[in-house]
């Protein structure tokens, strides 16, 4: 009597765990999807009308809204200083200089560089630490405008997906125009007109090959390596920027 008992109480055990395991795939199932459509309502609210985009103003960055909203509630942080500016009306050197020092290869990739992608990851697990990532000047747009800085995988796969529409729908010279016209290059400085009037008194127009090159060594960490400052990092990189446009 007992063997049949225990017999049939590990049959029961048995079928009460493959009924708990399949419940359990099928609301986890039903959770993914949720989540899945979550995250398309998300993306498709962030998405602007691309026809807009491409031909409209530019748009303010999700970082100058929110550098405006500081500056509301604490009047002591420096004023905003943006002036949008037409490519067309910028010398070439300064669009060059910016994508020399930060996406070399803009105009062969379609928004993410898979070559610079494996170049970081070696470099950086030869370190053994994050020391350079690899975003690209479409990428970088896009988190600017839209997102958060944070390094939430969740944030990097909207970047990445927005990056891929936005490819698809807009092209590079107007990438390019709104990323240097919304790019931050100091306290409150978004974009090249507000730079170039900040550290050189000038329009972004008049500004040399040398101050060019000056102005895109800035945009990693602009707060702290920018014309004011020349640390020894902003000089490096403007030896490095200047090296491969050929000017030293």
């Amino acid at each position: 009597m007992f063997w049949i008992w225990k017999k049939t109480d590990k049959k029961s055990f048995k079928l009460f765990t493959i009924k708990r395991a399949k419940l359990a795939a099928k609301w986890g199932g039903r959770a993914l999807l949720a989540l899945f459509f979550i995250e398309i309502g998300f993306i498709l609210g962030l998405m602007p009308d691309w026809d807009e985009f491409s031909y409209g103003p530019i748009p303010k960055s999700r970082a100058i809204k929110n550098y405006e909203y500081l500056h509301k509630v604490d009047p002591h942080t420096p004023p905003l200083r943006w002036q949008p500016v037409d490519l067309e009306f910028l010398p070439r050197h300064l669009p060059r200089a910016m994508i020399v020092a930060e996406d070399a290869r803009f105009y062969q990739h379609k928004g993410l560089d898979q070559e610079a992608i494996e170049k970081a990851i070696e470099y950086n697990l030869s370190q053994g630490r994050v020391v350079y990532g690899a975003s690209t000047i479409s990428q970088q747009t896009i988190k600017n405008l839209f997102l958060s800085h944070s390094r939430n995988p969740l944030r990097k796969l909207h970047e990445v997906i927005l990056t891929y529409m936005m490819e698809r729908n807009v092209g590079k010279k107007r990438i390019l125009e709104i990323y240097m016209n919304i790019a931050e290059f100091g306290k409150g400085i978004y974009g090249v007109d507000a730079a170039a009037q900040y550290y050189f008194g000038k329009a972004a127009r008049h500004i040399s090959v040398d101050e060019a090159v000056e102005l895109a060594a800035t945009l990693p960490a602009p707060v702290n390596h920018n014309p004011q400052t020349r640390t020894d990092f902003f000089q490096k990189r403007v030896d490095k920027i200047s090296r491969h446009m050929g000017i030293s």
